[in-house]
């Protein structure tokens, strides 16, 4: 066996590692779940502190859905 042979031999145990060992870090990312933002809990008797309240929403609706009946009935 020659330098030449036995370096190859080298080459190609070494690269076979390396491939391997990239394609199950590929698989192993590709397979993994995303993970799903945990959702904040809010008591019952306690209110978001950022958002409005939930008679401010409906109120805001109502108000929209006036305004776009008027509107409506302006026109015909």
């Amino acid at each position: 066996m020659n330098a030449n042979q036995i370096i190859n031999m080298i080459m190609r145990i070494v690269m076979r590692k390396a491939i391997s060992k990239s394609i199950d870090a590929g698989v192993n990312r590709a397979t993994r779940g995303r993970k799903q933002p945990q959702r904040q809990q809010i008591d019952v008797d306690e209110t978001p502190q950022n958002g409005p309240t939930q008679a401010e929403v409906r109120a805001a609706r109502q108000a929209r859905r006036a305004a776009r009946q008027a509107r409506e009935n302006n026109r015909g």
